[in-house]
Order: C-alpha cells, then sequence, then structure tokens
C-alpha cells in the first residue's frame, strides 16, 4: 500500500497550527491544513506491511492502508468512500480521537508513524468541500420504528445505521440542540459546531427525526415510548461526574469541568441566560485532572483570560516515550502534551487535594495539596502514600473537577427497568447488546463506561446490528467481531 519506498523517503509532518498567542483571542479551529501534495506524500509513508496492526489498533476497524494508498495516488473520492464504510462520522474522530491506530502502526516501531487521523480528517473534508457526501435515504421503509435515546456520536451512528435499512428512527435529546457531549462537552476549538450541524442535516435529509428538549422520563414517558417504538436503544452516555469528597467541596468557586465547558460552549453559541456565569476570568484556576477534559479546562480559561492556570494530577509523570510494560502495539500511558497545554499552563503530578479553603462569604480563595507517591507491590493493588512535610497551600478562586466519570444515571434505567453492573453502567454484552428487557438496547458510554469517541461509533454500529437482527429476523448491516480489540 502507498509507496513501496515511501517510509524510506518521506518523514512525518503534522498540520501546523496557529501561535498560542493568536489562537486564544478566538474559539475557532487553529490548525493549519497541509498541502494536498504534501498529504499524499504522507499516505505514501504507509507500508506494505503485510498484516495492518493500525487496522486492528482501531475500534471501528477502518481500512487504513486502503484508505492511504487511494491519497497517496490522488483518488480522494474513492479514499471517502471506503473511509465512511467503517466510520460514519470521520470529521469527529480526525480531530478528537487518540489515535490508537497511529500507536498500532508498524512504521510506529522504529519510526515517526503515519499520520492516520490527519490523513483521516482530510479525507472527510475533501469529500464535504467536492459535494462527495450526499443524503442517502433507503428506498423501501420497513414499518418498523426505533427511538434513540440520546444523540452523541454512539446515538447518531446506531441512528444512521438502523435508518439506512429503512426503519423509521427517532433520536430523542434532553438539550436545546443535537450532538451530546460532541456539542456541549467539546470545546468550539477542538471541533467548531458548524462540523456538527452539517452531519446533522445529512442525517435529517436521509429521514432520521430529531427531537430537542425531550428529556426521556421527564418531558417524554417511558410507557408512551414502549408503546410508540418496536425497539430503543439507550445511548445517553455515562454522564454521572465523580466529585473529590474533601473539605470544602461546597464551595463559591468550585465546580465541575463539564458545567464549566458545558456553559462556555453555551455562550459561544449565543446563549446567555445563566443564573450563575462561570467564568476564570481574572481568577487564579486550578484543573483538578490531568486527562482530555482537563487539557479542555486549561486551553478555555486561557481564552476567558485567567490570571494563571495550573493542573493537578494525582498519578505519577508518565514517561515521554512508551513504557517498556506496554509494547507496541498497545496503547501505552505516556506523557501527552495537547495544544491547550502549550497555550499556558503549569502541571504538577503526584500531587492530591487536601482541602478547599473559604473566605468569610463561602468563596474559593485556596486549596490545600499534598505531594504523594504510589507503592506497587506484586499482586496487590497499588497504594497511594502521602509524602510527610509536602504539604502547601495554593492561591486558588476557580477549582475544575476534571476527574472522569463514574457511570450511567440511574434515573434512566430505574424508569426502563433495565439491569445495570457493578461500575454503574447499563447491563448488556457486546454479544447482542440487549438489556435484560426484551426490546431495549444499549450503546456507547452507558454500556461500556467512559471511553472514546470511536468506541462510542464502534458501539452504537454494533447496536444498530443487532436491533435490526431482533426487528427482521436478520440484518444486512455490517458486523465487527471486537472481541480481541485492546480496550482503551
Amino acid at each position: 500500500m502507498g509507496k513501496i519506498t515511501g517510509f524510506l523517503e518521506y518523514e512525518r509532518q503534522d498540520e501546523t497550527r496557529e501561535l498560542p498567542e493568536e489562537r486564544i483571542k478566538n474559539y475557532k479551529e487553529f490548525t493549519i491544513p497541509l498541502a494536498p501534495s504534501k498529504l499524499q506524500d504522507q499516505g505514501a509513508r504507509c507500508m506494505d506491511c503485510g498484516i495492518p496492526f493500525c487496522q486492528s489498533g482501531c475500534p471501528l476497524g477502518n481500512f487504513i492502508p486502503d484508505f492511504n494508498d487511494k491519497v497517496y495516488k490522488g483518488k480522494w473520492e474513492e479514499a471517502a468512500a471506503i473511509l465512511h464504510k467503517t466510520n460514519n462520522f470521520p470529521e469527529f474522530t480526525g480531530r478528537l480521537c487518540p489515535a490508537p491506530c497511529e500507536e498500532a502502526c508498524v512504521l510506529g516501531i522504529n519510526e515517526d508513524p503515519v499520520t492516520i487521523e490527519n490523513i483521516e480528517k482530510n479525507i472527510v473534508e475533501t469529500a464535504f468541500a467536492k459535494a462527495w457526501i450526499t443524503p442517502n435515504p433507503p428506498e423501501i421503509r420497513t414499518g418498523k420504528t426505533v427511538a434513540v435515546i440520546g444523540s452523541g456520536p454512539a446515538g447518531l451512528a446506531a441512528a444512521q445505521q438502523l435508518n439506512s435499512v429503512g426503519h423509521t428512527v427517532t433520536v430523542f435529546e434532553r438539550d436545546k440542540k443535537v450532538g451530546g457531549l460532541l456539542r456541549y462537552g467539546i470545546p468550539d476549538f477542538k471541533l467548531e459546531k458548524q462540523i456538527i450541524d452539517r452531519r446533522i442535516k445529512i442525517l435529517e435529509d436521509e429521514g432520521i427525526l430529531f427531537k430537542t428538549n425531550a428529556h426521556v422520563g421527564k418531558e417524554i414517558a417511558i410507557t408512551q415510548l414502549k408503546e410508540d417504538f418496536d425497539a430503543i436503544v439507550l445511548c445517553g452516555g455515562a454522564t454521572v461526574k465523580r466529585s473529590i469528597p474533601i473539605p470544602g467541596a461546597d464551595l463559591k468557586g468550585v465546580h465541575q469541568a463539564m458545567d464549566f465547558l458545558k456553559q462556555n460552549n453555551q455562550r459561544v453559541d449565543g446563549i446567555s441566560d445563566f443564573k450563575e456565569v462561570l467564568t476564570a476570568e481574572g481568577k487564579n484556576v486550578i484543573v483538578i485532572g490531568g486527562g482530555d477534559t482537563g487539557s479542555d479546562c486549561i486551553g478555555t480559561s486561557n481564552r476567558q483570560g485567567a490570571t494563571s492556570v495550573t493542573n493537578f494530577e494525582i498519578l505519577s509523570k508518565p514517561t515521554v516515550g512508551r513504557p517498556a510494560h506496554q509494547p507496541w502495539p498497545y496503547w501505552p500511558m505516556k506523557l501527552k502534551t495537547t495544544s491547550s497545554h502549550k497555550e499556558g499552563v503549569e502541571r504538577f503530578f503526584s500531587i492530591s487535594t487536601k482541602e478547599f479553603i473559604g473566605d468569610s462569604n463561602g468563596n474559593l480563595k485556596a486549596l490545600k495539596t499534598v505531594e504523594v507517591e504510589w507503592i506497587f507491590e506484586e499482586g496487590e493493588r497499588p497504594q497511594l502514600k502521602e509524602v510527610p512535610n509536602t504539604e502547601k497551600e495554593w492561591k486558588c478562586e476557580l477549582a475544575l473537577l476534571a476527574l472522569g466519570f463514574t457511570g450511567s444515571e440511574k434515573t434512566l434505567a430505574e424508569q426502563f427497568g433495565v439491569d445495570m453492573d457493578g461500575r454503574d453502567n447499563i447491563q448488556a454484552t457486546t454479544k447482542d447488546y440487549k438489556t435484560n428487557v426484551p426490546a431495549i438496547f444499549t450503546a456507547g458510554d452507558m454500556r461500556r463506561g467512559q471511553s472514546l469517541i470511536v468506541w462510542a461509533i464502534s458501539e452504537g454500529r454494533q447496536a444498530a446490528y443487532h436491533v435490526d437482527t431482533f426487528l427482521m429476523g436478520s440484518s444486512t448491516l455490517p458486523l465487527k467481531d471486537d472481541s480481541d480489540l485492546p480496550r482503551v
């Protein structure tokens, strides 16, 4: 695939970015695309490696060498067709996926891997620019109706797959607009929202019905849904935010990261009627949590005009390169420095927050930390130990908790009567995505727990196959065996 000697002739070349001091002035995407000829060179780097480990590294099983080869040969329309065979929304994954495919790239064993994610994004953007992506409604309707609860990537993927084989699909979204965390959790500087709207228009033209401000279990009765639809797919995500049970957690100025990010995205969208405005402007901000959500809070805080931004992570500082115990082609836990980190932040590892400190009016003014170390003993769970005499007080008026999620909302599960597992996810296996209640399925983070967008799309596609089989006795939708894929 690609050019036989391409990996010897061309070095990896990534997109460039606007300078940090310029891009933090707005919420626009700031990457600068490579010229098509340069992208063809990047496609040429794809080796004729025999066994494409990149495909097994991709939760969607994308045909990566195939579309790389088409890009190298300048056959962009064919590349787009190949990409959409396995990925409903490459414009999302091409911007947001951490690219486990690149970590599994054979070239990455001893060289920089192929720029798979960037090639993917440019394929789909070229396809939209050339009007190759058009609505493809089904020719025949089956008479079967499906309700999809939640309009994040899992729900949207399930909806498009089920609609494509003729079922009438209605997507219920409790927020004002469609998109789930794509719209309200991902900052615009990573995903401008017209990118979502562009795809939703395609889905609407294909015949999918969207109902917003439709909170199932509140505005929409569960009994009515069960009467009106032949099958229901629960794709509400893992939305229960992890808290931090320490003194002062209820002070004004201590907020969940997702509340902060959602409100900022709404403000960028022109919404302004908030009871309380969450802003970093003129404040010393501390983001607790070192993952992608924490990174998004850093980038947003800098754009809002924070006085300072500091990031705490309780885990030890990862290695820059691949750790020895996480060999290729597995996903490595290594130090990640994002574009938001480069915009201005002090990062601290192996540090634990012990207390939030308030003033006489209940406003956050500082927080207290202690350094920690992790004790590893064979056969035992890692133990966290405080380092003596390392307590420190930090000035802080806004603390953002980016600690991940603990599972899906129990209320919805209780109302539908579906079982939950020990991790507070709705229980269903990858065998058929069925819950314990007949005709009710689940997919995405609501089933597997907090995960990646690429896994959400994969889950939605897989669930659609099983829903179609349930409704029709068999299915022509694609089914991927993901039992041997590494969990990311």
